[in-house]
């Protein structure tokens, strides 16, 4: 199992196989999880409770996470007399304006991690905390489908809860049935596996080292997007995750912005013609292929990057904590961003427009 618990556009929901019908059924402790919230800064520069919960019975207890001004979260749970705390200092960016915080546990380990990551700008900064005390499940429940009884800042895209250590770093973003080119021609993302060889746009025939998948919530920079043909050459819609980057170059790229390529995050695109939201899922998987030299894949004859780890392999706690844990070191790449210019939403449109006319 994985998620069992989701908060997000006035809707929550929890795992019927983990929440029994009856309240002394959930007063259980969740020994080992990860809580995963998503929330957009606060323009003001104000303190805003991403979460927050307390309780009386069967015993006092409650969970406090707080966005500090500055640049801080502030984790505080607590278990009758024992008051857990913990801070990640994580900086300001004036370029994101959203959050992706992971606080993952495991008390017979004695173990907990607080992660932050930036959707659009693929850093990450991580903390080891003291032991946390495991939640309730009940507390799960309230929280999740009593929101009134909970205090959450209108900024929060959502939250949830999964009964497993979740991943943080390097994520997959096109969907399974994304048809990808290869030299026998195109096939679903979903058929390749490691060994396989698919066609990039600048390269040739490379081999795939890895493929990663993972199933998320889909919301925030997780809710799928669907890009529609015949916008930038695909011959069908495909649908990706928001941050999905296009590789774009021709003429219009040259004439317009002066340069050969460009890079377009699906999320630039949505405005009702060339990319739309896809709603209506609770959940969403996703699938990518790691390639030799971050070189772009040809999915739907345009391309798209591929997942990108930078350095990763050089550090190994980020490696274990990671989707990438099972790939052999040996097979692991260095990979160097090619110093494309990323579109702004407004200049993706206007591409858009200029490419269909």
């Amino acid at each position: 199992m994985s998620w069992i618990a989701i908060s997000g556009e006035d809707m929550g929901w929890v795992c019927p196989k983990t929440f029994d019908e009856s309240e002394t059924g959930r007063n259980t402790l969740l020994a080992r999880g990860s809580l995963v919230i998503e929330t957009r800064l606060s323009p003001d520069g104000r303190p805003q409770t991403l979460l927050s919960y307390q309780r009386r019975h069967p015993w006092e207890g409650g969970l406090s996470l707080q966005a500090i001004p500055g640049g801080s979260i502030v984790l505080v749970m607590s278990q009758g007399q024992d008051v857990f705390h913990t801070v990640l200092s994580h900086g300001r960016d004036a370029r994101t304006d959203v959050l992706r915080l992971t606080f993952s546990w495991d008390s017979p380990r004695r173990w907990g991690r607080l992660a932050v990551e930036r959707p659009e700008a693929d850093t990450i900064e991580v903390v080891k905390t003291p032991a946390p005390p495991p939640l309730m499940l009940e507390d799960i429940y309230t929280m999740t489908l009593r929101p009134q009884l909970c205090e959450m800042d209108a900024d929060v895209v959502f939250f949830a809860v999964s009964d497993r250590i979740e991943p943080i770093g390097p994520m997959p973003s096109l969907t399974g049935t994304v048809p990808v080119a290869t030299p026998m021609g195109y096939k679903p993302l979903k058929e390749l596996n490691c060994g396989d060889t698919v066609l990039s746009r600048d390269n040739g025939a490379v081999p795939v080292l890895h493929v990663v998948e993972r199933t998320v919530p889909a919301f925030g920079s997780f809710q799928p997007v669907r890009l529609r043909a015949p916008y930038f050459g695909l011959r069908r819609d495909i649908v990706v995750a928001p941050h999905q980057r296009l590789v774009i170059g021709g003429s219009e790229v040259e004439y317009i912005f002066g340069r050969e390529a460009v890079l377009i995050p699906a999320i630039n695109l949505v405005n009702g013609f060339a990319a739309v939201y896809e709603d209506g899922h609770r959940l969403v998987s996703y699938r990518h292929l790691l390639l030799p030299g971050h070189e772009a894949l040809i999915c739907a004859d345009a391309a798209m990057e591929s997942l990108y780890v930078g350095r990763l392999r050089r550090n190994r706690d980020r490696l274990r904590s990671s989707l990438l844990n099972a790939c052999p070191h040996t097979l692991l790449p260095e990979h160097h961003r090619a110093g494309y210019q990323v579109l702004r939403p407004f200049e993706a449109i206007t591409l858009a427009e200029a490419r269909a006319a």
